[in-house]
Order: C-alpha cells, then structure tokens, then sequence
C-alpha cells in the first residue's frame, strides 16, 4: 500500500511540474493531424491566403505551371505560418501560405503555463512588475569571488621585470645575428 501510494504521488508530482510537456507534445500531434486533414481536402478561406515569392536559384529546376500541396509550417518575423501549396517559377519559389493562429495560441498558454510554475514573469506582459519583483536582488551586494592560491611568497603586481626585457633590444642573443655577403 505504501509503495503504490508512493508511486502515485511521484506521478502526480511529475504531471504538475512536467506535465506541459505532455500536454504541448499531444496537442502539437492533434493540430498536425488537422492541418494535415484541411491541406489534402482542401477547406481554406481564399482571403487568409497570401502569396509569397522567395528568390531561390536552383539549377536544372523546370519551370511548374501548377501549384503543389504542401504542408510545410515555418515562422517569418515572429508569426507562424503554414505553406500549404509551392512551385517553383522563373528563379523563385512561390508558396501560398495561411497564418497559423493555433501554434501560436499553444506556444502563449504552454508559456503561461510554465512561468506559473516557475514564478518567472512572462516578457510579454506586465513588463512593469518585474521591477518590484527584483528590487530587493537589484541592491544586495554579491561577494566577490576571491581566488587565493597555495603560494607562500606574495607576487608583486608590478611589470618592471617585464619592461626590462624590452629596454635592450640585444637582451636574450647568444649569437650576433647573420651577415649578408
């Protein structure tokens, strides 16, 4: 009884502090899956469409008369985005692309969720706070790391040694250098 209790309570302690994980993973599947649906059949809105060219010289690559589907998710400038047809034309690559609203959604909740956990503020609001929650951190004076070797005889700070080396130029020659003939 008491080792399955034990059991118990140390999966639920991993749900609470491990479970976003899990929850993110799954639902990323389930938003793929749907994604995937909507591409092959087809069901877009025509004005979330929008077209984008990106300059790509590939060669031997023929010219495409016809899109292709696509399912192809990537981020521009901080918004998430799903390729879901291409063709390559005159030295650049066409895609058709929807904004992805749901990736992000997740990518916001897993985020609270985790600086909920953590007592981390979320950078995207109440930038203010932050200030308070770390005043007292701010003014603490940190000890200074001190490094103190085994060595019985103090070292001098001083490079006096060093610029003596460089006062006279024939210092450290055992041998007159060559002579041209």
């Amino acid at each position: 009884m008491k080792k399955s209790s034990a059991i118990l309570l140390l999966v639920c302690f991993a749900m609470y502090h491990f479970g976003y994980y899990a929850f993110y993973f799954s639902y990323e599947h389930v938003l793929e899956q749907q994604w995937e649906s909507q591409v092959y059949s087809g069901e877009f809105n025509e004005q979330a469409e929008q077209l984008m060219k990106i300059p790509l010289s590939m060669p031997y690559m023929a010219n495409q008369e016809e899109f292709q589907i696509t399912n192809t998710p990537f981020e521009k400038d901080g918004q998430s985005y799903r390729a879901i047809k291409q063709r390559y034309q005159n030295d650049t690559l066409q895609l058709i692309v929807v904004p992805d609203v749901e990736r992000k959604v997740l990518k916001n909740t897993v985020q609270k969720w985790i600086s909920t956990l953590t007592d981390e503020e979320n950078p995207t609001e109440n930038k203010g706070s932050t200030v308070v929650k770390f005043f007292v951190k701010d003014y603490m004076q940190p000890k200074k790391f001190l490094f103190e070797p085994f060595i019985s005889q103090p070292i001098s700070n001083s490079n006096s040694w060093l610029d003596n080396l460089y006062l006279d130029p024939e210092l450290g020659l055992i041998s007159p250098p060559p002579q041209f003939s």
